[in-house]
């Protein structure tokens, strides 16, 4: 194995490609010494990086010639586009060349080719796009946020056991509580879906704590929150929109008075610490669970602060192999996984094309 660890970035991602690619591996790499390699039209690419200085970091460029664009269907971009940026990328990781991918392009085409290229965890169905959230203690991770609409109780079953091994690999939780999210508390409630994965998740090798409302999100008292992927992206992007909501709402009410204003003067570090804390700049990107290696998927409109956070998180992944306690985790539950079919997993890119 290499002896440091190689990020590759699909730098023809994103609303903001590939300024903001660029941008951000360059801090990246200049902050913590990250190696990159830019993945795209090398002309396009080689002239941006060109407006940095990057004497003495290790970044190179590798030619892709296709570009996934956000309305392209994932079978599309797996199959047809061959050359494309994030396919490139997710082949380097597998000759070896990187260990792990950051994408801001589209999200199913970036699940997709993860899936296609790297395969799965063995004894993981379907592999899901995790948020990190803020609390009022510290963090909550949420999953599935989009990757996988239509769910089965088992598949809930597999998110929170990828909750709970990255949770205490990269949030530092020793015991992290995992909650399973529905319309209430009491074990009436919820639905078909809900009910049997509670059934399967009782006897869990982890922290189970049962059902967990909307609320908990956000109090701290839960660390782990998985659900089906229609319900996540629906809290993901609630969350966010609220959060934008209230500091817009909060600046217009400190601006309609003189008194307000310096009252608004006063509070701006109280306002910019908020302000950071919600901002998902700060997390960077939302890491992809269950395949064969290590990626990161970002907003669209990242800016470069969010790249440079999304390269860090995969570093880090890397670093402290979450993979290799998935798998050993997986050992420890008794099951014995089917292996990997080529045929399931082009059912499953199809899914995603949908």
């Amino acid at each position: 194995m290499k002896g440091r660890i190689i990020v590759a970035v699909d730098a023809m991602g994103g609303d903001n490609a590939p300024s903001a690619e660029v941008e951000g591996a360059v801090a990246a790499a200049r902050q913590w010494g990250v190696s990159i390699i830019l993945v795209g039209r090398a002309e396009k690419v080689e002239e941006e990086l060109a407006k940095h200085s990057t004497q003495g970091l290790d970044i190179t460029v590798h030619h892709a010639g296709e570009v996934v664009g956000m309305h392209d269907s994932a079978s599309d971009a797996v199959r047809k586009k061959k050359d494309s940026s994030i396919r490139v990328a997710f082949n380097l990781v597998k000759e070896g060349k990187a260990d792990a991918v950051v994408s801001a392009g589209n999200s199913g085409a970036t699940m997709a080719a993860g899936m296609f290229v790297l395969k799965r965890i063995r004894g993981i169905d379907r592999p899901a796009i995790a948020t990190i959230m803020p609390n009022l203690r510290n963090q909550t991770l949420v999953l599935d946020v989009g990757g996988n609409v239509d769910c089965k109780p088992h598949h809930l079953a597999q998110f929170a056991l990828m909750g709970d091994v990255y949770s205490r690999a990269i949030l530092g939780k020793k015991s992290p509580k995992v909650g399973l999210l529905s319309n209430g508390e009491e074990v009436s409630k919820g639905n078909d879906l809900t009910r049997d994965a509670h059934q399967l998740l009782r006897d869990a090798p982890f922290n189970y704590v049962g059902y967990v409302e909307g609320r908990d999100l956000f109090d701290g008292s839960v660390d782990v929150v998985v659900c089906d992927g229609f319900v996540g992206n629906v809290v993901l992007k609630v969350s966010e929109g609220l959060a934008d909501a209230l500091a817009t709402m909060l600046r217009q009410a400190f601006g309609e008075r003189f008194f307000s204003k310096i009252g608004y003067l006063l509070a701006r570090p109280a306002f910019r610490a908020f302000k950071k804390k919600v901002d998902y700049a700060e997390y960077g990107g939302a890491p992809l669970l269950g395949i064969e290696g290590t990626g990161m998927i970002c907003h669209g409109g990242s800016s470069p602060r969010a790249i440079m956070n999304a390269i860090r998180m995969a570093h880090d992944s890397v670093a402290k192999k979450v993979n290799d306690m998935l798998i050993s985790q997986i050992r420890l539950t008794g099951q014995d996984p089917p292996a990997t079919a080529e045929a399931d997993a082009a059912a499953r890119i199809g899914e995603l094309s949908q």
